[in-house]
């Protein structure tokens, strides 16, 4: 990790706490990744900041089950987050496999939705809107536009919050067609913008804390150093970043070698336990992705090999971004030291439990160190205003 960076896991944590006192008072951005069940570390990290009344941020950004994670936090609901995936993902009305092979019957979202806006479940989303106006807070569900796959932030918790939920965790091949919202039609925010940082960099954010629901280190490290060995990667405060810009304009090109792409990676895919586009990036491995698609008796067509290509290119640029943040920027990323025990679907409530507790103790350890970068910038300011007014601080040590 570099300098302006830092990872903070259950039972560690390695940040330069001086170098990140100086960014502490910087413009600061909450960034969540997916992951399906996974998301419960993720819900622990939450409700550890809820118990704690810790939010020190000023923007929130998510991608999928981040995104969903970010709902009850910012509605002051601890243990919503843990009780949507332990108790309603677990639900066969959610997701059923067989019943997904044998008639079609896709990850019911609406349903999952529909309990959220009763008890015992209920959704705050009053207490949200007032959270983010009462300190001009802002709130961003990354998705994806299937027209030209470029990522976009939508606003969360505004009278379209239920839509705009559904389009960010629009999976392919698991949800039923894309969602339509404001002229576009989307899909799961994992496509094309898997962990949405460089987008809170853009809105100018250099304080950023990113939540993964992966090990730091096992996120297609190899691969992508090969890929961009020989590039060295400029960032640009633009609206849209450029260098995913250069990918973009290189979509035709990869369509017309889609098969050798999807024949490549299916064979790295087995060889490595089907790791190499899993955790929070896809609700299914790479190769699960055929097989279902195999199951269903679909054609695994151009359109789905396109966004695995633009995931696969993105994912890579945001890798590299995390590892080496801007200069102007920290990021410290809080995530799991081993890979969880839950998985992105259909997981055990046991392993869900164990994952949660593990995330709550992420938490915990962020704030400690939170706390101390605080100080220490405090104690830096003090120390600048009594120079700038050359106070001598021998004479007031004395009686």
């Amino acid at each position: 990790m570099g300098r302006n960076s830092g990872i903070i896991c259950p039972t560690s944590e390695n940040i330069d706490n001086e170098q990140l006192s100086r960014f502490i008072s910087g413009k600061s951005a909450l960034v969540a990744q997916g992951g399906g069940q996974r998301g419960i570390f993720t819900a622990g990290v939450f409700d550890a900041f809820l118990q704690a009344k810790f939010d020190p941020f000023d923007e929130y950004f998510g991608t999928s089950a981040g995104a969903l994670n970010l709902c009850p936090f910012i509605c002051r609901q601890e243990g919503l987050g843990k009780s949507f995936i332990v108790e309603l993902t677990t639900n066969p009305e959610f997701f059923h496999l067989f019943s997904y092979i044998r008639r079609k019957q896709y990850m019911n979202l609406d349903w999952a939705f529909d309990q959220i806006q009763i008890d015992p479940y209920r959704l705050d989303i009053d207490t949200g809107q007032e959270v983010l106006r009462s300190k001009n807070r802002h709130a961003f569900a990354a998705a994806t536009n299937l027209s030209d796959l470029e990522d976009h932030y939508l606003p969360m918790m505004q009278d379209d919050w239920r839509a705009v939920l559904a389009a960010t965790c629009a999976i392919p091949r698991l949800y039923q067609g894309v969602v339509p919202l404001k002229g576009y039609d989307y899909v799961d925010g994992g496509v094309s913008a898997a962990i949405p940082v460089q987008e809170a960099w853009r809105r100018d954010a250099r304080f950023i804390t990113v939540i993964r629901t992966e090990c730091v280190e096992d996120s297609l490290q190899t691969q992508l150093e090969n890929d961009i060995e020989s590039r060295k990667v400029a960032w640009f405060k633009d609206s849209l970043n450029s260098i995913q810009l250069q990918w973009q304009s290189k979509l035709q090109e990869w369509k017309q070698d889609w098969q050798a792409f999807v024949q490549q990676h299916k064979g790295k895919a087995r060889a490595q336990g089907l790791n190499v586009m899993n955790g929070g990036r896809w609700m299914f491995g790479a190769d699960d992705i055929y097989r279902l698609s195999y199951l269903l008796g679909d054609k695994f067509d151009s359109g789905l090999a396109d966004m695995l290509m633009v995931h696969y290119q993105t994912y890579g640029l945001t890798q590299e971004f995390l590892q080496s943040p801007p200069d102007d920027t920290f990021i410290i990323q809080i995530a799991p030291s081993e890979p969880l025990k839950s998985s992105s679907l259909m997981s055990r409530r046991e392993d869900l439990m164990h994952d949660y507790e593990l995330g709550k103790e992420a938490g915990n350890r962020f704030i400690a160190q939170y706390e101390q970068a605080v100080s220490q910038w405090s104690t830096r300011a003090i120390l600048d205003h009594l120079d700038m007014h050359n106070v001598d601080l021998n004479k007031l040590s004395k009686p």
